[in-house]
């Protein structure tokens, strides 16, 4: 079916529909990891060789994988996640066609109006007439909507950001989250601005506003967007698996339960390792004192919002050792430490924790850093990859949660929750 004009859907396998779900079976991770590079880079990417060389494979090997996985080739698909976004800028936003097409990744105007009629049936300024394209703007943003599959648990989720915001870098406030934000285009340069997310539930979309600096970043910002607030989740499919845990305790499994994802993989990590051993706001307090004193400052719009958090090369990059930079924060050494490896393992591309790689292999890697146990490394894997069979089986929370069952059994138990025992945690986190 086609997608309505007014929205960016997040649906399963078909083309018109943007995101995917992710399959849970590895053998799919290559074609998985190439919709996730198409979608994030499809204002920037040039060819499928480029993508296919980036990902260790053959143009022709990817090609195939891609086709059996959803049915089209890469460079259709590459078609309509760049049409999609297109679309809905022109019906969202106030931004002309032209700005439209090149925010898209349109190298050509010519070229732009000649897909958008073949796919929808009408010209892009067709459509702008027929839908008002109304000017949703805020200060200096731009705002549109990336749709979600209801139920969506908004309420939990935000709520779990709220607990866990970096003060300067992150803000939730009148139901909304804000952030700071800095990607890095495929030249290499450096993109800074803001975003805000809030929902509308009438619309099963959140509304999504961007600050003008980010339009040249567009799509990798959404798509971190979507990962951070778990767009392309199926709440239905995961609910036929989870039903069964209302035999433990009526109501737990929550239809509309999502699993935080993250907007940056090192942000999240490092706010993970200060977590360790003292309470969240108390490891919510010492980010914020990392974003002061190692960030970026940043003006923005937004009240609040004044730093970006520091980058895994900002750390390597320090001429002293972090310990001494981080130590007077209250942070101790050994913490520090973690941290610095961290960031070193990152820089250096020797681990990569970003959505598409392994998360078992990935959990493994983190695991051989001093000062990352299992607790620790699942966690990080489960948001910065999207992985949606983490278990964390020696949590307190998880254990008080389905006491008196001990180590063993708690496993036993959670098999049956596969492949989606991460909703299964959430929604047993949920029920203390």
């Amino acid at each position: 079916p086609m997608v309505p004009a007014t929205r960016l859907r997040t649906c399963s396998a078909v083309p018109q529909t943007g995101t995917v779900c992710a399959p849970v079976d590895a053998s799919h991770r290559l074609a998985v990891l190439a919709a996730k590079q198409l979608e994030e880079h499809c204002g920037s990417i040039e060819s499928l060789e480029e993508l296919a060389a980036s990902l260790g494979c053959t143009a022709r090997h990817l090609r195939r994988v891609f086709r059996e996985e959803y049915r089209v080739s890469p460079v259709e698909y590459l078609q309509t996640c760049r049409l999609l976004l297109a679309k809905s800028l022109l019906t969202d936003t106030g931004l002309s066609v032209l700005e439209a097409a090149m925010a898209s990744g349109f190298g050509s105007l010519r070229r732009f109006n000649a897909l958008f009629q073949a796919r929808y049936h009408l010209s892009p300024t067709s459509l702008r007439r027929q839908t008002g394209g109304a000017v949703k703007q805020e200060g200096q943003g731009i705002s549109l909507f990336l749709g979600y599959r209801p139920p969506y648990g908004w309420d939990r989720l935000l709520a779990f950001l709220a607990l866990r915001a970096i003060p300067g870098v992150e803000a939730v406030r009148e139901n909304a989250y804000y952030r700071t934000v800095r990607l890095v285009k495929r030249d290499g340069a450096e993109v800074c601005g803001w975003i805000k997310a809030e929902n509308m539930p009438g619309q099963n979309a959140l509304r999504v506003t961007v600050s003008a600096s980010l339009l040249a970043v567009l799509p990798q910002t959404l798509a971190r967007v979507k990962e951070l607030f778990d767009l392309s989740c199926d709440p239905n499919r995961i609910c036929e698996t989870l039903q069964t845990m209302d035999a433990l305790k009526p109501g737990l499994c929550a239809p509309g339960v999502r699993v935080p994802g993250c907007f940056d993989p090192f942000e999240m990590a490092v706010r993970t390792i200060l977590g360790q051993q003292i309470t969240v706001k108390g490891a919510t307090t010492l980010a914020g004192r990392i974003a002061r004193e190692l960030g970026t400052p940043i003006r923005t719009e937004v009240n609040g919002l004044t730093h970006l958090f520091p980058t895994a090369q900002d750390i390597c990059g320090l001429e002293e050792p972090v310990s001494a930079r981080l130590g007077p924060l209250g942070m101790i050494a050994a913490r520090s430490n973690t941290i610095s490896a961290l960031a070193g393992k990152l820089s250096d591309g020797s681990i990569r924790l970003a959505a598409g790689a392994d998360p078992e292999r990935t959990a493994a890697q983190l695991m051989e850093i001093p000062g990352i146990g299992a607790w620790t490394a699942h966690y990080m894997v489960m948001r910065a990859l999207g992985w949606t069979d983490a278990f964390l089986e020696t949590d307190y929370g998880i254990k008080k949660a389905l006491a008196p069952r001990k180590g063993k059994e708690i496993l036993a138990l959670a098999e049956s929750w596969r492949p989606w025992r991460s909703y299964a945690m959430m929604n047993l986190w949920n029920s203390l």
